[in-house]
């Protein structure tokens, strides 16, 4: 799987892609849709800072909810440092800002782990109002640990989520958090960290709010079942995504082996390479209950070397 699709709302709301310089298009409201500011990766004629001073004064940026940044110039070799002071020197203009994507970048643009990032916590330190985070990119991406009062949802999206990231996730103290989605991707890709690292993520101390869990896309899909099998956090849940990695037998016995699950609205484990005998096990223990379980393999794939060594791969890697 390869991300082929823009972001088509935000926040509940419809994106709308800002037009460029010579575009007559009508403008929507400034708070009736997601706002897509985007240039171009390669040979740009316009950057994406100056796409972005455009919609300043063209829109009513106090009446702006939804922010999605798109491509900028070179994201394949160029960080989103400037993009992420252009927001925030353009913060007192954003009182409404509920919500914000960094790196809407589709596979025709820049591949997932080519994207540049750089630390993304200063976005929710200067915008402390924000509900809503994403950010799509794991190469240089940085998290420092934060205190939030008001987010409720923080989407990291990498094909290898490096360790310190994780770390400073889980080090942050979201009371308000309600779902946390995180790409852990492949070592191939600067994913290095470890099932150890998301113990106070599944301790849920900090994060007391929490109903929707997705721990996903992940090389070490079995280690990260067995440890939720017995995470205080998961009693609280609603739903559990532990989908688009490399699952096996062995992590999801664990997970039916540990404590009850019974009381989730959802369990998502799609994209995995469970036998036909433990998907049935998972079916009778958990639909009865009303527990609706996604198991489609979809295009989780494998191959075999001819000394019988075989690879499994994660949705979504490069």
């Amino acid at each position: 799987m390869t991300i082929g699709d823009h972001l088509h709302e935000l926040y509940g709301l419809p994106a709308f892609t800002f037009p460029g310089p010579d575009a007559k298009t009508e403008l929507p409201e400034a708070g009736a849709v997601a706002w897509r500011i985007t240039s171009d990766v390669y040979d740009a004629d316009e950057e994406w800072e100056a796409a972005f001073a455009r919609f300043c004064s063209a829109v009513d940026t106090t009446g702006v909810r939804a922010l999605i940044v798109g491509a900028w110039q070179e994201a394949y070799d160029t960080d989103a440092s400037s993009v992420i002071e252009a927001l925030l020197a353009a913060r007192d203009r954003l009182p409404a800002l509920r919500s914000l994507f960094l790196g809407d970048i589709v596979m025709e643009e820049c591949e997932i782990s080519w994207i540049n990032q750089t630390d993304v916590s200063g976005l929710l330190e200067g915008f402390p109002a924000l509900e809503e985070f994403g950010v799509r990119g794991g190469s240089g991406l940085g998290f420092t640990a934060v205190s939030h009062k008001s987010l409720r949802k923080l989407e990291v999206e990498t094909g290898g989520m490096p360790a310190e990231v994780v770390r400073g996730v889980a080090a942050s103290e979201l009371p308000a958090l309600e779902h946390l989605d995180l790409w852990l991707g492949t070592p191939d890709y600067g994913g290095d960290s470890e099932a150890a690292d998301l113990e106070p993520i599944l301790s849920g101390t900090r994060l007391p709010s929490l109903r929707h869990l997705a721990l996903r896309n992940s090389e070490m899909q079995d280690e990260v079942a067995a440890a939720v099998a017995s995470a205080p956090v998961v009693a609280r849940l609603e739903v559990l995504d532990l989908s688009m990695g490399v699952l096996s037998d062995e992590g999801a016995a664990a997970l039916l082996a540990g404590q009850p699950l019974t009381h989730l609205k959802t369990l998502d484990l799609h994209h995995n390479y469970l036998s036909e005998p433990l998907k049935e096990r998972i079916r009778d223990t958990l639909e009865p209950a009303g527990v609706v379980v996604d198991l489609d393999r979809d295009d989780a794939d494998e191959d075999e070397d001819d000394d019988g060594t075989v690879y499994r791969y994660v949705a979504v890697g490069e």
